[in-house]
């Protein structure tokens, strides 16, 4: 009677690993961890690198910021409660032609505002002082701006209308849409906006009644390159 053939003996290659042992798992545990942390790592600071540069190349020199030109604006065109934009180094500028309702508001909002007489140097050296401070501007007319709030680097909108969606105490100014920072028409900043400055005021001066040079003070400053507490 013939032997039913037996299966053939498996090889090493063919056998089924055996479990590993406690010490073994935690020992590839601990290694796992470890080659995952150091590419991170490695991954991470790639990263950095590559940025450097790119940051870096975004904040202009020293130079490159004296050497800047000045802006200049020809105001005879604009109309009375006009806003015009105009950009100086990069930045919004703002030239208001303040009715004489907008200029009447002013001296009345002081109990409101967080700096109303101007004591944080968010203006050049060249502006009024004392009792007109509030006007800040060298005429009164008109209100040279740079027109990003103080808060987080936003636009602000001009809302020269009371009231509306801003509610009964709002008496017309500007609104930043994106944190609810509010400023009057000379862009002092309002008590309970986020923003804890007044808007900037760039060095500017005027070379003629009807033409703005921004960018320059001009007389007998020079103080060219004079920046405020926060642009």
């Amino acid at each position: 009677m013939s032997k039913t053939p037996e299966a053939p003996e498996k090889t090493r290659a063919d056998a089924a690993p055996p479990d590993p042992t406690p010490e073994e798992r935690r020992f590839d545990h601990s290694r796992r961890r470890f080659l995952i942390t150091a590419t991170s790592v490695v991954g991470a600071v790639g990263v950095a690198s590559a940025a450097a540069p790119f940051i870096g190349s975004m904040t202009p020199s020293r130079e490159a910021v004296a050497n800047a030109q000045p802006v200049d604006i020809d105001i005879s065109k604009i109309k009375p409660a006009e806003l015009i934009t105009v950009i100086w180094r990069h930045k919004p500028v703002w030239v208001l032609r303040r009715t004489p309702h907008q200029l009447g508001i002013l001296p009345s909002m002081d109990p409101e505002l967080k700096d109303p007489r101007n004591r944080q140097p968010q203006q050049p050296p060249n502006m009024p002082k004392g009792v007109y401070a509030y006007w800040r501007s060298i005429k009164k007319e008109y209100l040279v701006l740079v027109g990003i709030c103080t808060h987080l680097g936003c636009i602000p909108d001009y809302v020269p209308q009371p009231g509306g969606s801003l509610g009964p105490q709002w008496r017309g100014g500007f609104h930043c849409p994106c944190h609810g920072s509010m400023y009057d028409f000379a862009g002092r900043v309002l008590i309970g906006s986020p923003a804890p400055l007044n808007l900037p005021v760039p060095p500017y001066h005027y070379l003629s009644d009807t033409v703005i040079r921004v960018g320059s003070i001009g007389g007998a400053h020079k103080e060219e390159n004079w920046a405020p507490e926060i642009w």
